[in-house]
């Protein structure tokens, strides 16, 4: 699978003379909670809510609400954002965009195709991929097997599925020989049964 069946194309973008009051006001109605910062047409850095916050005077100042108001308006993205995000290509496998999100501890990553921004792929974004691969929000029966010699068994494993008239609409293998199959409910007792007497399911 790849980042850009998952991604948010065209994502909005803010320039960095953008005031931290107007890039607070379009999270909140965009329910977004971070903004790529273009220049030029150029990316150049990405800023979150929480950097926002960073920047923005703390809730205990003495300052009055038009102080406080002027000071956001005051404040731009430049003096928050994050310069240089680590990006991905929008032909990247998603394993990739997960894989550089958890090393670098970051919640989303702008989407590239070659220098030009696309798209942005978001944690969220690689939980519903997960959720998919897996077919949890599909109807259906999930069977767990154990297999001894994965290269071999998967193939007769979907050839007595296929005999015992089921129909596989998800198959995920782990690496420790774990083998998740969800089948189409109609079946699934004969499917189970036919598994167990082979040994493929106890």
């Amino acid at each position: 699978m790849f980042v850009k069946a998952r991604m948010t194309p065209n994502p909005v973008t803010v320039t960095p003379d953008v005031s931290v009051s107007e890039a607070f006001s379009i999270m909140k109605e965009r329910q977004f909670r971070r903004i790529p910062v273009v220049q030029g047409g150029k990316l150049i850095g990405i800023v979150t809510e929480k950097e926002l916050q960073q920047v923005s005077p703390s809730k205990a100042t003495s300052l009055s609400v038009f102080e406080l108001n002027y000071l956001l308006e005051k404040t731009t993205i430049k003096d928050a954002m994050s310069k240089d995000p680590i990006t991905v290509q929008d032909d990247d496998l998603i394993e990739k965009a997960a894989l550089l999100m958890r090393t670098n501890k970051v919640g989303a990553l702008p989407v590239m195709h070659g220098d030009k921004l696309v798209g942005i792929i978001t944690e969220s974004d690689i939980f519903d991929a997960f959720i998919d691969t897996m077919g949890f929000r599909n109807p259906g029966v999930r069977l767990d097997l154990c297999l001894r010699d994965p290269g071999g068994d998967i193939p007769a494993v979907t050839q007595v599925i296929s005999q015992a008239g089921g129909k596989i609409s998800h198959l995920t293998m782990y690496g420790d020989g774990e083998l998740v199959v969800r089948i189409s409910e109609e079946r699934s007792e004969a499917v189970i049964k036919a598994l167990t007497d082979v040994g493929f399911l106890k």
